[in-house]
């Protein structure tokens, strides 16, 4: 490693630890000398803007190594819109894509076709479908936590709390996405071994209202139910007012996922039990990180690691 890229990698990690501020969206000083292009999700959820607000501030720090183009949907499922911008960056002829996909699935062949381009492509937060990968006959790195190992820490926090056989749901984000499936494995994971019975299993979509929609029916579906899962902090609000509304506060632990600064408060009182910090700027930073390494030093897709793994953090009402 060489001692610029050590101490770009110091810098990113003071940038991720920090409280940085910034804008929502940016084209970051098009005269640098690499193109890279940061492409979001649902650019008004707070986990977005962080990944926003790290990436612009560790772009200020390199400006005459490389420009920074964010884009983002408005939307967690505005996946047409995300593949037309991932489509329109390619024909820009970007030195690399750094995107957070609305679907695992879906954005795999956009992102085939920037690698037959020749542009570095490198998924954060959301990893594409691995079965879809191989078809196309591709690799792209996911710079990103291990999303099942996340939730069975949850789940085994949570599993103190309760009792064999005790009734569980859980509220998962969409279910085409990798990381909502590896989420609900997870929760599956720490639940079968601590001998709890998961009574339902469905999709909130990230959302705050369809997770309180999601979760009324499951708590008058099941009314001994003990705990809901949710699969990120938006659902999980959701699903405290649900609990409030069935007059079940107290009676019905509700766990996240995110650790964003909406659910603090909630954490803070109890009416969520825990959630988990999965570091949305380091992802960012990291993700375009990985990206710049790569253009800068002339490697090939296909010689990029598949995976490169961020940290996680329990967070409970005691802050850890």
């Amino acid at each position: 490693m060489t001692q610029r890229m050590r101490r770009r990698l110091l810098v990113a990690a003071t940038l991720a630890s920090a409280g940085l501020t910034g804008t929502a969206r940016v084209d970051a000083m098009q005269g640098g000398r690499l193109k890279i292009a940061l492409v979001l999700k649902s650019m008004s959820d707070p986990f977005t803007v962080a990944m926003v607000n790290a990436a612009q501030n560790y772009q200020k720090h390199y400006a005459s190594q490389f420009a920074l183009t964010i884009r983002g949907t408005a939307t967690e499922g505005d996946t047409a819109v995300q593949i037309r911008m991932v489509d329109e960056l390619i024909k820009a002829r970007v030195n690399a894509i750094v995107i957070a996909p609305t679907d695992s699935k879906a954005l795999t062949a956009v992102v085939a076709r920037g690698i037959k381009a020749g542009i570095i492509m490198i998924t954060i937060d959301n990893p594409l479908d691995d079965a879809l990968q191989d078809a196309a006959n591709i690799s792209v790195p996911f710079v990103g936590p291990n999303n099942r190992k996340g939730a069975k820490q949850v789940g085994d926090y949570l599993a103190q709390r309760l009792k064999a056989g005790d009734q569980v749901g859980i509220i998962e984000g969409s279910s085409a996405d990798r990381n909502a499936q590896q989420r609900t494995a997870g929760s599956k994971d720490a639940m079968s071994e601590a001998g709890m019975k998961i009574v339902a299993v469905q999709s909130g979509d990230w959302d705050y209202a369809k997770g309180r929609d999601v979760a009324s029916k499951m708590l008058g579906d099941y009314p001994q139910i003990r705990a809901l899962m949710c699969g990120n902090d938006n659902m999980a609000m959701g699903a405290v007012d649900a609990v409030r509304d069935a007059g079940r506060t107290g009676g019905v632990y509700v766990t996240g996922y995110n650790d964003s600064d909406a659910i603090k408060p909630l954490l803070a009182d109890g009416r969520v039990l825990a959630t988990m910090n999965q570091f949305a700027d380091r992802q960012a930073v990291f993700g375009v990180d990985v990206a710049l390494k790569a253009v800068t030093e002339q490697r090939k897709q296909s010689d990029l690691s598949r995976v490169i793994e961020t940290p996680l953090q329990l967070m409970t009402g005691a802050g850890r």
